[in-house]
């Protein structure tokens, strides 16, 4: 049996080959948004996609956010699969109400006769220098609406494998990239130069057609000491402030928020008897507040200590503070020590 070529792909370049593969096996398949088309998007996900495969299937659409959610909605009635994107995870808001009302619920609406084959991509995240506009983190508001799934990869394998999981799926998936790592991991320290993923091995992105489950987790790095509950861009930060402070601890890269692998994360906790929850967002309702109930009920016989959580502040993205307001390096140390001296 031949061995499976493999291209050295950062994660735009994955997330654009996902495209490539799914819309050559499937004319179903349409992508559209804010300048996808002939420019091929803010961060060129989608370059060349409409050259290759025409107007008709690649195309742009006005600035409108609910009207592009809004006609997805329909195109997925109909028997379409549109893979759209919403420029920055910020300017998601006009498209809620239909994500929520529509997207959602169509399937439970219908006794499960329509589904709602779609993917909405976005970007997010901060450590851009994008300020309060360009840098939120809105994943939560999208976990609590049942029927959708949501997916957030960490590196360049996962991301095609996602999303072409994703699309293939016949539900509504959310799928947000991290767009600080879209050109290399990042450890949290801003003041050094930036690591490209062509030095990383999850950078050799299989060609052609391959699948990373939705629902399942990843222990990225094997440990005794405490559990640490991640994904995207806070999962190269948590593995660097466990090798920065000599610290055994289990990381595990969620992948996806719902369906969540909670079979892992059980299975870590028993066995290391504390947890750190990392997240970028903001701390107050966030989805790493999900994660700790979730511990402190499965696992509270287990647990040496309090669940900690490492966020980002109650505040807008503050421009100026950026490298205050992101979890970091220092963060990151204080928290660890509280965990494991408890």
């Amino acid at each position: 049996m031949s061995a499976v070529k493999t291209t050295g792909r950062n994660m735009i370049e994955a997330i654009n080959d996902a495209h490539r593969v799914m819309m050559a096996r499937d004319e179903d398949i349409v992508v559209y948004g804010e300048d996808i088309g002939f420019f091929g998007g803010v961060f060129r996900a989608t370059a060349g996609l409409q050259k290759e495969f025409g107007k008709t299937r690649v195309f742009d659409a006005p600035i409108s956010e609910g009207g592009i959610v809004g006609t997805a909605v329909g195109m997925a009635a109909y028997g379409l699969k549109p893979v759209i994107e919403i420029q920055f995870a910020d300017y998601i808001y006009p498209g809620y109400d239909q994500i929520v009302s529509e997207v959602a619920r169509i399937r439970y609406r219908t006794a499960g006769e329509w589904t709602m084959p779609m993917v909405i991509r976005s970007p997010y995240g901060g450590g851009i220098f994008g300020g309060q506009t360009h840098s939120q983190s809105p994943e939560a508001l999208f976990t609590h609406v049942s029927g959708l799934k949501v997916v957030i990869p960490s590196n360049p394998y996962d991301a095609k494998g996602l999303l072409i999981s994703a699309i293939e799926d016949p539900d509504p998936v959310v799928f947000f990239e991290p767009k600080r790592i879209y050109n290399g991991p990042f450890d949290g320290h801003h003041d050094r130069p930036v690591t490209p993923w062509s030095k990383h091995e999850l950078s050799d992105v299989p060609d052609g057609h391959y699948n990373v489950p939705l629902g399942k987790a990843k222990v990225v790095r094997e440990g005794e000491a405490l559990t640490i509950l991640t994904y995207g861009t806070m999962v190269h930060v948590a593995l660097a402030a466990v090798k920065d402070n000599d610290i055994d601890a289990e990381v595990i890269d969620l992948r996806t928020l719902v369906p969540l692998d909670i079979e892992t994360i059980e299975e870590s906790v028993k066995k290391t008897g504390r947890c750190l929850v990392v997240q970028e967002a903001t701390k107050t309702s966030g989805f790493g507040a999900e994660l700790a109930t979730l511990v402190q009920e499965r696992c509270f016989y287990h647990l040496e200590a309090p669940v900690e959580r490492v966020t980002g502040w109650d505040t807008p993205y503050p421009h100026a503070y950026e490298w205050v307001y992101f979890p970091g390096p220092i963060r990151m140390k204080n928290a660890l020590k509280r965990v494991l001296e408890a």
